[in-house]
């Protein structure tokens, strides 16, 4: 039983050593790095924002109520003239004018409840609410763009890391082929089979083998950082999905032009415009005026007698005979308001806003012509991508009969070690070549999803 554990514990120790990890499938893929990356974590927050801003603007259907309490200690001197209180700064004593000054003192305070209601505003806060509403469509339209992307650029860094994983394989096939070959070639040297040079130039073919390993070792570990930092997370080596170096994409994806118009950044920039156009309205109601509605309730109390005038000797300093309540008023109303000048200032402004719309309307055209020559142009590629698949099949398979026959050749002394080489040096171009193309083939159904908006296009075919 203990010889069992340690032999255990022993096979998890070398899987360890040797980089044993889960297979990273890509739909994992693009889950974690939807929910780990910062930026779109970021836009999720801004979009949570923006609906706090909404239900802000619906708040301003609310009137304004005021409660407020004071208390004071001072004179009450005034006398007859004008006076202009320059921002609104300015202390009231309320009292006849006396015949002179004295420093006679007593508390003061007032209580009141201010309400203040805009009744009607012609349609202002009500498009303040709406374009509330459409900020946080472009918010979530934002987020789901940058979703879009991301899936996208994850997706092309899954695929880069793929291949290069798939060419240090061919590198390391290519490398035992050199290794053994350079064996047979040593032992048959030291019989005086072949001369001494065959054998020096095997070696070196095993030293070029090497190198190209250890060169597409670099490029794994590099499009392994790309990956990682698109997943937000730490800096290793991943055991990927073999689907996409077993298998090609079955038939190719044309959808018609119309289907652009749903792509996410395309949403987005019409998200924007209607943003504009809203923001239109807004300017044309604040030219008109505001009808409101206030009542106010107060109370007043003073350490001064109503007699005060007569007689100066008539106050108290005693603090709680000033800041209760003796006197009490009521007033209710209503008011219209209208700044005639922002007619002029707010017609100016939605002429500039207007001309900001036709701005990125003009570029929500741009952005659409875009995708739509991209989306042609990445059909084409595909089927290219496809046909040239193939091509690199035939290549790969007379490459690996020209091989093999050579190596027998060589063995029975039937050819040079020139032609070997050359046909040990064609098989590794040949099984690059497959690779590659066979990877390109999906890079090619990437971009076409990525050109018509539709991600599904890629994953439907994986």
């Amino acid at each position: 039983m203990k010889l069992k554990l340690i032999a255990s514990l022993g096979v998890i120790w070398g899987m360890s050593l040797h980089g044993f990890s889960q297979t990273l499938k890509l739909e994992d893929a693009l889950t974690r790095a939807v929910e780990q990356y910062d930026q779109i974590k970021s836009k999720q927050f801004v979009a949570l924002a923006a609906k706090q801003h909404t239900a802000f603007q619906k708040q301003q259907y609310l009137p304004d109520l005021s409660l407020a309490a004071q208390q004071s200690f001072g004179t009450i001197n005034a006398q007859h003239g004008p006076m202009y209180a320059y921002g609104g700064l300015a202390s009231g004593a309320t009292s006849m004018p006396l015949a002179e000054q004295n420093w006679n003192a007593a508390f003061g305070s007032l209580y009141f409840a201010n309400i203040n209601w805009n009744v009607y505003t012609f349609g202002r806060i009500k498009n303040q609410v709406l374009l509330g509403s459409i900020k946080e469509q472009t918010t979530e339209a934002d987020l789901a763009q940058e979703i879009f992307q991301h899936k996208i650029k994850t997706s092309a860094a899954y695929l880069n890391l793929l291949a290069s994983q798939r060419i240090k394989y061919v590198q390391e096939k290519n490398l035992d082929r050199a290794q053994v070959f350079y064996e047979v070639t040593a032992a048959r040297a030291e019989s005086g089979l072949i001369a001494e040079v065959d054998a020096q130039l095997a070696k070196a073919e095993v030293s070029n083998a090497k190198s190209l390993q250890i060169k597409s070792y670099d490029k794994e570990l590099e499009y392994s950082k790309q990956l990682a930092l698109l997943l937000n997370d730490d800096f290793k080596t991943y055991q990927l999905d073999t689907t996409y170096n077993t298998s090609i994409p079955n038939r190719t994806v044309v959808k018609h032009e119309a289907s652009i118009e749903k792509h996410p950044f395309l949403l987005f920039q019409n998200s924007k415009i209607n943003e504009s156009l809203q923001t239109e309205e807004i300017l044309k109601s604040n030219r008109m005026p505001s009808v409101s509605a206030f009542g106010v309730l107060q109370g007043r109390g003073t350490g001064f007698d109503w007699n005060y005038i007569q007689d100066n000797s008539a106050y108290s300093s005693n603090y709680f005979k000033g800041v209760g309540i003796n006197r009490a008023n009521y007033l209710v109303g209503a008011s219209l308001s209208w700044n005639l000048t922002n007619i002029f200032r707010f017609d100016t402004k939605n002429r500039e806003q207007k001309l900001y719309t036709q701005a990125i309307q003009r570029e929500y055209e741009k952005h659409k012509k875009d995708f739509i020559a991209q989306s042609l142009l990445a059909d084409s590629q595909l089927k290219n991508a496809i046909d040239n698949f193939k091509e690199t099949e035939i290549q790969l398979s007379a490459a690996s009969l020209a091989y093999k026959q050579h190596n027998a050749l060589y063995e029975n002394g039937l050819t040079t070690l020139v032609d070997y080489t050359q046909a040990l040096y064609s098989l590794n171009r040949a099984e690059i070549d497959y690779e590659i193309a066979q990877n390109n083939v999906w890079q090619a159904l990437l971009l076409l999803a990525a050109a018509q908006g539709d991600f599904n296009i890629f994953l439907h075919h994986s």
